[in-house]
C-alpha cells in the first residue's frame, strides 16, 4: 500500500462543556468524518439545522458549507448544561476521494456505539499522537477498516426512501419539542407537508400515531424527572409538555399502573401510597 495517497491530517477527540458555534460557509479544505459519542449538538444539512446525537456519524466533503452548534440544554435535574463529545478525523488523498465517490451516502449516518467502531477511531487517534512513528501505515489501515465498516453498516440498513425520511424528520421534531406544547400542524409544517400526509407517513413508518408517540416521549421524560429530579409533580407535568396536571395524572396512571406520587415513592424506596 502506498501510504502517500491517503493523508490523515488530524485525528482527535473533543469534549465541549461550554457553548460552541462554528460556521464555515466556504467549507473545509479536507474531508471530515465526525462521530458523536456523548451529548448532543446540531449541524446544518441541506440548509436545515439538524440534531446530532450519540451514534450519528457526519460525512463532510471539501468545499461543502459546514456549521456546528453546541448549545446549553436542560438536564433531567432541571440544570442548564453543555455536553458534547465526538471523535473527528480530517483526511485527504486519492484513496479517500475514491472511497467517498464509491457510494451515495447520506451526510448523516446512524452507527452503533460498538467497540469495533469506537476502537477504530481511538486507535487512529492514538497512532496520530505518536511523536515518533516509524509505521504511519498502521493508522491508515485502521482508517480503511473504519471506512469499510461504515459502508457495511450502511448496506445492512438501506437508505430510507423519501417518505420514510420525512417520517424520521417528524420523529426527530417530536423528540426535540416534546417538552413544549405543539400541534400536528407544527410537526407537518416542519417537513413541509400537509397534516393528513404527515399522519399517514408516520403511522406507516412507525406503526403508531404522532399523538401516541408524543405521549410516550412525554411520559418517559416525566418518568425520568419524577425519579431523578427534585421538581414538584406539577412542575414535572408542565416541564414535560402536558397541558394540565389532571391530564398528566390520568395518562401516567394508565401507563404505569400507579399515580405519579406513588411512582416517586416506590422509585425512591418509600413504598408509601397516597
Amino acid at each position: 500500500m502506498d501510504h502517500l495517497n491517503l493523508q490523515i491530517l488530524l485525528a482527535g477527540y473533543s469534549v465541549h462543556r461550554k457553548p460552541f458555534h462554528s460556521i464555515q460557509p466556504d467549507g473545509l479544505d479536507s474531508h471530515l468524518i465526525r462521530f458523536q459519542t456523548a451529548g448532543r449538538c446540531r449541524t446544518r444539512i441541506d440548509g436545515r439545522l439538524e440534531l446530532v446525537e450519540p451514534g450519528d456519524l457526519l460525512l463532510v466533503e471539501p468545499g461543502e458549507p459546514y456549521e456546528l452548534r453546541i448549545e446549553a440544554e436542560n438536564s433531567p435535574l432541571g440544570e442548564t448544561v453543555v455536553n458534547s463529545g465526538d471523535y473527528h478525523i480530517f483526511l485527504s488523498g486519492d484513496w479517500v476521494d475514491n472511497w467517498w465517490k464509491k457510494h451515495t451516502r447520506p451526510k448523516k449516518i446512524r452507527l452503533p456505539l460498538s467497540e469495533g467502531i469506537l476502537g477504530a477511531f481511538r486507535q487512529i487517534m492514538l497512532e496520530q499522537q505518536r511523536i515518533s512513528n516509524p509505521s504511519p501505515e498502521i493508522a491508515e489501515y485502521y482508517l480503511k477498516i473504519l471506512c469499510m465498516d461504515i459502508d457495511r453498516n450502511l448496506l445492512q440498513q438501506p437508505l430510507p426512501t423519501f417518505p420514510t425520511y420525512l417520517a424520521h424528520q417528524i420523529k426527530s421534531y417530536i423528540e426535540e419539542n416534546a417538552a413544549s406544547p405543539f400541534k400536528l400542524e407544527d410537526a407537518a409544517a416542519h417537513v413541509g407537508i400537509s397534516v393528513s400526509r404527515a399522519v399517514h407517513l408516520f403511522k406507516e413508518a412507525f406503526d403508531t400515531s404522532i399523538i401516541q408517540y408524543t405521549l410516550e416521549v412525554r411520559l418517559n421524560m416525566a418518568r425520568e424527572r419524577i425519579i431523578f429530579s427534585p421538581l414538584t409533580l406539577e412542575h414535572v407535568a408542565e416541564s414535560s409538555g402536558f397541558p394540565s396536571y389532571n391530564y398528566f395524572h390520568k395518562v401516567f396512571r394508565k401507563r404505569y399502573g400507579m399515580s405519579p406520587k406513588q411512582f416517586r415513592l416506590a422509585a425512591r424506596g418509600s413504598g408509601a401510597a397516597n
